[in-house]
């Protein structure tokens, strides 16, 4: 018996006529997930990947426990100012994928659909729009948001403002990249900030909020230092730790936790052994429940992941923490998910050079129409500067909508065509 499936199933049709009820039996799954990653936790995983786990998981229980002190935001929104106000994030994308991990997200996506959201929208936003329409969802004090990276949330947060009642605010990234934009951009920052100021009934600390950016900008340095110091290392991971990774990224950036998990994936990979394994940037979101993945990435030396942009990307961006409208409005800018193609492709080999990787897959996640309308271009240009790379279709959340024959073939054909590469002396970038 698949006990986690069954589990989904119960809370699905709890869901259907009594929300309350199937929100309490989600969380005390939750919470057992919780403990068992905090008392038996995935032992071929390094300290920093189990701690990810642990601060994911707490994040969202948080959020779902305490509504009244958390806001709803999209990823690529800065969480600094909310930070320094004390307030929870409470993550559309997060909400989605641990729905997805409880086996229970095919019942929203019915549910979404049913409320008249299309089957081409991206699944963690169909997702939480299922959630949010069943009731199962619990009513945030309020919502900050941006157009950066995703389309869906253009979709997703004015529902929610209207079907909640509450108040939002949205940070417009402009396309083109300029210091124009940057400033742009500070200026809406700081009406975000006074927002959150409004609405709480007490102004965001500016001390705090100064703290906080100059954390973040350290976590990002240590993070470069990680990625640095990986060329011919590995430190193990999988595919549900480089979602942890991009979710502390950005959910928790500024906090003091996000900056001792880049300091302890600093530490081991400088500490981590050699390895001639395959060496793969991954683009785009993690299918981390796909089995054919999972066998062929998951704590393996064979083949892994040594980056994902997701992840990295405004990492890799170096701002004046003294400056910390700015700094965080440059983040959004200059982001390689914002703005033109060729912005993505110098990331994508930014990241490839930094940790000499072998090869790199971009995931065309059904439903990311801006990721599946570049995804040929990506290619060509990768592979004309000399890096290999393989287009995964597939869908990162919803099962219903995946070939696991297919990408087992491709992703199998793909890696051993960089191992002979490596084997003729043309491995890393």
């Amino acid at each position: 018996m698949d006990i986690v499936r069954t589990f989904g199933g119960t809370v699905a049709s709890q869901a259907k006529v009594n929300p309350d009820r199937a929100r309490r039996l989600l969380m005390t799954g939750w919470r057992a997930k919780q403990a068992q990653l905090a008392l038996a936790p995935d032992k071929r995983l390094p300290k920093s990947r189990q701690y990810a786990g642990r601060l994911a998981m707490d994040t969202i229980l948080k959020a779902m426990s305490h509504p009244d002190r958390a806001a709803a935001i999209s990823i690529f929104t800065p969480y600094e100012p909310l930070e320094a106000a004390g307030i929870l994030p409470y993550s559309v994308e997060q909400m989605s994928s641990f729905l997805a991990g409880t086996k229970c997200e095919g019942a929203f996506l019915e549910t979404a659909g049913l409320h008249g959201f299309c089957e081409t929208m991206c699944s963690y936003h169909r997702t939480f729009l299922g959630a949010l329409s069943s009731g199962i969802v619990p009513k945030p004090r309020f919502a900050v948001y941006t157009n950066l990276a995703c389309d869906g949330n253009l979709i997703t947060f004015p529902f929610l403002e209207q079907k909640l009642g509450i108040p939002g605010f949205c940070i417009d990234v402009p396309f083109e990249r300029s210091e124009e934009a940057v400033a742009d951009v500070a200026r809406q920052i700081r009406e975000m900030t006074e927002f959150v100021g409004d609405v709480t009934g007490k102004p965001v600390d500016e001390d705090r909020l100064r703290e906080a950016v100059a954390r973040g900008c350290e976590s990002a340095t240590a993070y470069r230092g990680f990625l640095a110091s990986s060329p011919g290392k590995r430190l193990p991971s999988d595919m549900v730790s480089e979602m942890y990774a991009f979710l502390t990224n950005h959910l928790l950036m500024g906090t003091k936790e996000t900056l001792r998990f880049c300091r302890m994936l600093e530490h081991e990979m400088k500490e981590a052994p050699q390895s001639d394994g395959v060496r793969l940037i991954w683009m785009n979101t993690m299918p981390y429940s796909q089995q054919p993945v999972i066998d062929a990435i998951n704590c393996n030396d064979r083949a892994f992941v040594v980056a994902s942009d997701l992840a990295a990307d405004h990492m890799l961006i170096e701002v004046d923490p003294g400056k910390p409208y700015e700094a965080m409005a440059r983040r959004m800018v200059y982001s390689a998910f914002g703005g033109c193609t060729q912005a993505r492709i110098d990331r994508e080999l930014q990241l490839a050079r930094m940790t000499q990787a072998d090869g790199a897959v971009f995931f065309a996640h059904w439903g990311c129409k801006a990721t599946l309308g570049i995804s040929t271009m990506m290619k060509n240009a990768l592979e004309e500067a000399g890096l290999p790379c393989l287009i995964l279709d597939g869908d990162g959340l919803d099962e219903s909508n995946r070939s696991d024959g297919q990408v087992a073939t491709r992703l199998g054909a793909f890696l051993e065509m960089l191992e002979a590469r490596k084997a003729e002396g043309k491995g890393a970038l």
